[in-house]
């Protein structure tokens, strides 16, 4: 049974990969600092839900959760020295693009600092496998459709997409130096229950259900590669005994075995949709306010997916209609 450390374990993705983690037959440690970026309360949701699953079945032997901040380096040590962790999957991180302009300093603590520290951990400790958060961000405003991960990202347009190229690059560094088999995932816009209360789709639902009016963004004239969280963990199971081989870098001579996967659903929807597909599971209309383009934004995210499709087939199949319905279910369950 291998053992597995998930970071950010009480964030959305965190918390469906751990469970599914655990119904794989994993061994798993969760970390999260839990912090109050959002309400804490909805991180502490996904803890009681998953605690309740496993102690439901004989999975609650195999989990364990501590409440740590990888950017906490002697902690973070201690926990990697007293566990025999195998693959470790990097999810923490200072999430928010617009945040992401108030308050630098939260970024360059968990996403700069913090990642060094998890990389520091995985050099002295032979870890098999990391796996990585990076994001669709780091295209910018690349104009070439869909993204490749062959494109250029040296302009990204926010501090937390530069903090996630910084990831990428200092991951490679270590892959390079010390033969850390090392990969990193771009995710496209990830959505469903439990989902972050900032992310557009939560806010929208939660505007239109108690009647209050959406700011649409840019006119409307968005387009967004929704991929629906069931489509992503799935494709997170399938990386992990998929370790990066030694190979050459597009920019670099340097060999080391490290790759960076885009993650999306290879299906981008127009704002408008996405709107219609929330009035129609909620069975309201929604009240627009149309705004400008918001700084640190993008017109349009799609993912090339041809590469991780060739490593693992990964095929998303949930549809944006279906997805925005279940996550609709469990908004009003919660209540």
């Amino acid at each position: 049974m291998k053992n597995i450390l998930v970071t950010g374990s009480a964030g959305f993705i965190g918390f469906h990969l751990t469970k599914a983690l655990l119904v794989a037959g994993f061994k798993v440690v969760g970390i999260d600092n839990i912090n109050n970026y959002y309400d804490p309360q909805l991180k502490h949701n996904r803890l009681d839900a998953l605690e309740k699953f496993v102690g439901q079945n004989s999975l609650g032997q195999n989990y364990s959760f501590v409440k740590m901040d990888i950017s906490d380096a002697s902690n973070l040590t201690q926990l990697f020295a007293d566990n025999s962790f195998h693959i470790v999957i990097n999810l923490a991180a200072q999430a928010g693009v617009r945040y992401s302009i108030e308050n630098p300093e939260a970024y360059i603590s968990s996403n700069l600092v913090g990642f060094a520290n998890i990389l520091e951990c995985c050099r002295n400790f032979d870890i098999e496998h990391l796996l990585f958060a990076s994001s669709s961000s780091v295209y910018g405003m690349n104009k070439k459709q869909p993204f490749s991960e062959e494109d250029d990202t040296d302009s990204p347009v926010s501090l937390y997409a530069a903090t996630k190229k910084s990831n990428e690059l200092l991951a490679y560094s270590y892959s390079h130096l010390y033969g850390i088999p090392t990969t990193g995932l771009r995710f496209f816009t990830v959505y469903g229950p439990y989902g972050r209360p900032d992310m557009a789709y939560y806010l929208f639902a939660k505007a239109i259900e108690e009647g209050n009016e959406i700011l649409v963004n840019n006119g409307g004239n968005m387009k967004r590669d929704f991929t629906y969280i069931d489509d992503i963990v799935d494709g997170i199971l399938k990386l992990l005994d998929t370790s990066p081989e030694i190979s050459t870098s597009i920019t670099s001579n340097a060999a080391a075995p490290y790759r960076v996967l885009n993650i999306g659903n290879n299906d981008p929807v127009t704002l408008m949709r996405f709107i219609k597909a929330i009035e129609s599971a909620l069975g309201k209309t929604a009240q627009l306010s149309m705004q400008p383009m918001q700084a640190g934004d993008v017109p349009t995210t799609y993912a090339d997916i041809k590469r991780i499709n060739t490593l693992v087939e990964f095929k998303p199949t949930t549809s944006i209609e279906d997805g925005i319905l279940r996550f609709v279910h469990w908004y009003r369950d919660k209540k």
